[in-house]
């Protein structure tokens, strides 16, 4: 059961990271027109979403492997996204220009990490060991 969680999570971050690194990139390096399209977007939210997406990427691996260094890159994640998301308050209350929906996208990002943390430490990790 836990190699199936595995999988089933290796799937979805390796989607959620493609998705990440391709809209984060596009940003920064203004590819396809998307930078136009993101309004008022926040670069160093921009810069740690990118950071996050290789991160995504290489716990994906880690899900699919069963590697018990899963946790790391995750946790990190984690750290960045939070860090990110107080810099983001200190932008808005010094009166920098942001889009609302950052807020939320934000808020979004981080539960969803720590979920995957989460399902790392206890699918992985094998924190409870059953003996049969």
């Amino acid at each position: 059961m836990k190699k199936y969680i595995s999988i089933i999570a290796a799937i979805i971050l390796a989607g959620f990271g493609l998705l990440t690194l391709f809209l984060s990139s596009s940003v920064i390096f203004d590819l396809f027109g998307i930078r136009a399209k993101e309004g008022n977007y926040v670069l160093f939210i921009v810069w740690a979403n990118f950071i996050c997406s290789i991160l995504y990427l290489s716990a994906a691996y880690g899900f699919i492997k069963s590697k018990k260094w899963t946790i790391k890159p995750l946790g990190i994640s984690v750290l960045i996204l939070i860090i990110a998301f107080i810099g983001l308050f200190y932008h808005i209350n010094m009166g920098g220009i942001y889009e609302t929906k950052t807020i939320g996208a934000m808020i979004f990002r981080i539960s969803a990490t720590l979920i995957f943390t989460i399902i790392s430490y206890f699918t992985i990790n094998k924190i409870f060991p059953i003996k049969t």
